[in-house]
C-alpha cells in the first residue's frame, strides 16, 4: 500500500461525502435510518447503527455518535420492565413468547414497529451496540455514567437469551443458533467487562459459556461454521475474527474461517457475496462485507489486500457518491432471482448508510483523511 494512494483525492472525496451521508440522514431522535427514503429499511437497527455510529466517532463525528448511542440507551430503558420480566422467565428455566422479546429493529422515534409483515428476533445488534459504546467511550473518554443502566439491562438481558435460536444477520434461518450472532454477543459483554462497566458480574461466565459451546459445535473443518452444527461458511463471520475478536485474529480458527471465506465468498477483483445459498437480488456482492474483510486484513498486516477491498468499495458507488447495499454490475450468485427482488421491493437500497460506514472504518484503518 501506498500514501499516495490511501491519500487519493478520490479516497479523502468519498470519505468526506460518506461522512456527509451518515451525518445529513440521521433523525433528530438519534437513530440511523438503514437506507433514508427506501420503504422496507426506513428503520433503525442496532447492528447497522452501532457501525456506523463506530464510523462517525472515528472520522470525529462524535454528536452523531453520541447522539445514537444516547438513542439506543432509551430504547433499553424504555422497556427495562420488559427486559426484567425476560430475565426472570429464563431465569425460572422458562422459555419467553418471541413477541414479548426484544426486536432487532425500531421505528427512528424508537418505538416497536409492530406486525409488518417481517421477522424480528435477532439479539446480534444488542452484542454490537455494546462493544460499539464502549468503543466510543474509550476513544474520546466518555463518561460511561448516562448509560450504566442501560448497560446493565442489556448485558442481563444478552446473558440471559444468547443461547436461544433466532434470525441471523440477514434476518433467515430462524431455527439455528449463528456463529456470527454468537460473535456479536461475545463481542459486547467482553468489551464492557474489559471496561469496567459490568456490575452485576454476567460478562466473563456468559463470555466462557459462549466460547464453551462454539467449541464444541461450532467449528468444521478447523473454522468457525455459519451455524452449531453446520459445514457452511458466511461472510458476517469475518466480525467474529475482527473486530470482535472471538478467536484470535492471527490464530489458526481464524486462518481456516478466512480462508473458506476466500474460496467461497471473495471475488478476485474484489468485492464478497453473504453466502453461497444467497438469492437476496441475486446474491451479489456486499460492499458492508468488503469492508469487514478489508478490515480484517488490515489488522494482520495484509495491507495490499485491505486496499484492494477499498478500491472495489469505492468503484461501486454512484456517480454522486452513493454506496448501495448490493453491488450493481458484479457477479451474481442466482442471477434468476434479481427480477423478483427487484419487483417485490424495487432497485437495490441506495445509499445504505451501512455501506458508507463500512467504507469509512476501513479507510480510517488505512490512513484516509478527510
Amino acid at each position: 500500500m501506498s500514501t499516495s494512494t490511501t491519500q487519493s483525492p478520490g479516497h479523502a472525496r468519498l470519505a468526506r461525502r460518506s461522512l456527509e451521508v451518515i451525518t445529513a440522514h440521521q433523525a433528530a431522535s438519534g437513530a440511523y435510518p438503514a437506507c433514508p427514503g427506501y420503504e422496507v429499511y426506513r428503520y433503525s437497527w442496532f447492528r447497522d447503527g452501532s457501525f456506523v455510529a463506530e464510523a462517525a466517532s472515528r472520522y470525529g463525528a462524535t454528536g452523531s455518535a453520541d447522539a445514537f448511542h444516547r438513542w439506543c440507551a432509551k430504547v433499553i430503558t424504555d422497556r427495562a420492565s420488559r427486559i426484567e420480566r425476560i430475565i426472570a422467565v429464563r431465569a425460572a428455566g422458562g422459555q419467553p413468547a418471541e413477541a414479548d422479546l426484544l426486536p432487532t429493529r425500531y421505528t427512528l422515534d424508537g418505538a416497536d414497529t409492530g406486525d409488518v409483515g417481517w421477522w424480528d428476533f435477532q439479539t446480534d445488534g444488542y452484542g454490537t451496540w455494546l462493544w460499539a459504546l464502549t468503543e466510543h467511550l474509550r476513544r474520546h473518554g466518555g463518561d460511561p455514567a448516562p448509560y450504566r443502566e442501560a448497560i446493565r439491562l442489556t448485558v442481563g438481558y444478552l446473558a440471559a437469551t444468547w443461547d436461544l435460536p433466532c434470525y441471523d444477520w440477514w434476518e433467515e434461518s430462524k431455527e439455528h443458533r449463528h456463529g456470527a450472532t454468537l460473535g456479536a454477543i461475545r463481542g459486547g459483554l467482553a468489551a464492557v467487562g474489559a471496561a469496567g462497566l459490568d456490575t452485576a458480574g454476567r460478562c466473563g461466565p456468559t463470555v466462557t459459556r459462549i466460547d464453551t459451546l462454539v467449541r464444541g459445535q461450532g467449528l468444521y473443518g478447523g473454522g468457525l461454521a455459519k451455524w452449531l452444527g453446520g459445514a457452511a461458511v458466511d461472510a458476517s463471520l469475518l466480525a467474529c475474527l475482527t473486530p470482535f475478536g472471538s478467536v484470535d485474529p492471527a490464530g489458526p480458527v481464524a486462518r481456516a474461517t478466512l480462508a473458506a471465506i476466500e474460496r467461497d465468498l471473495v471475488e478476485p477483483e474484489g468485492g464478497v457475496h453473504r453466502y453461497l445459498q444467497d438469492v437476496f437480488y441475486g446474491g451479489g456482492q456486499w460492499p458492508v462485507l468488503a469492508g469487514l474483510l478489508g478490515w480484517h486484513y488490515a489488522r494482520v498486516g495484509r495491507t495490499g489486500d485491505a486496499l484492494r477491498e477499498l478500491e472495489w468499495i469505492a468503484s461501486r458507488s454512484t456517480a454522486d457518491g452513493l454506496l448501495p447495499e448490493q453491488a450493481p454490475g458484479v457477479r451474481l450468485l442466482a442471477p434468476e432471482h434479481l427480477a423478483e427482488w427487484e419487483e417485490r421491493w424495487g432497485p437495490n437500497a441506495t445509499p445504505l448508510l451501512w455501506s458508507h460506514a463500512m467504507y469509512l472504518i476501513l479507510a480510517h484503518e488505512l490512513g484516509v483523511s478527510v
